[in-house]
């Protein structure tokens, strides 16, 4: 899968698509392989923290840091996988694996309540203090079960999340 849409056979589309589950069409994975090969800027087949930030959206969004490094490094396979749960044919479960990850920035399976913390400092910066957010937080885990001392898992983020009616999804432009 080199640098240009032309470079991305039948084949490769239908192994993507085979490796995001089916997340997204054909014609879909061939506008985000042109996009990818947009990104990367020195043809390396890899998208580099620096050249995601290079799209404004992805640089204002409060989360940015924390998604970088989720991304940084990405070949367009990882790519595709990493935008799937975005996709309106992605399941709920890929949706909340996809937030377990953010949450999980160490990458050890648990969630603390500062790693929670964390995560609402990002999305409310200095709009309320830590300890509105601390409140919140507690608020918010006590009214799911929990306390501030539980270290949440997938199971639990599936049994918080999985009855809310999650959208997390973006539109591919389609040429």
């Amino acid at each position: 899968m080199g640098n240009t849409s032309s470079m991305l056979t039948q084949y490769d589309i239908e192994e993507v698509q085979q490796h995001c589950n089916n997340a997204f069409s054909q014609q879909e994975i061939v506008s985000l392989y042109e996009r990818f090969c947009q990104l990367d800027r020195n043809g390396g087949g890899f998208v580099s923290g620096e050249e995601f930030l290079s799209v404004p959206e992805f640089a204002v969004n409060p989360l940015s840091q924390r998604l970088l490094t989720m991304l940084d490094g990405l070949n367009f396979k990882e790519f595709v996988a990493f935008l799937s749960a975005f996709s309106p044919r992605a399941t709920v479960q890929q949706k909340i694996e996809f937030i377990f990850k953010v949450y999980d920035s160490d990458g050890n399976g648990k969630v603390t309540f500062n790693d929670m913390l964390d995560v609402l400092h990002d999305l409310t910066g200095q709009f309320i203090s830590e300890h509105q957010r601390e409140q919140v937080l507690t608020k918010v885990l006590e009214e799911a079960g929990y306390t501030k001392e539980s270290l949440l898992v997938m199971s639990d983020f599936v049994k918080i999340l999985g009855s809310s009616g999650l959208k997390m999804e973006v539109e591919v432009p389609v040429d």
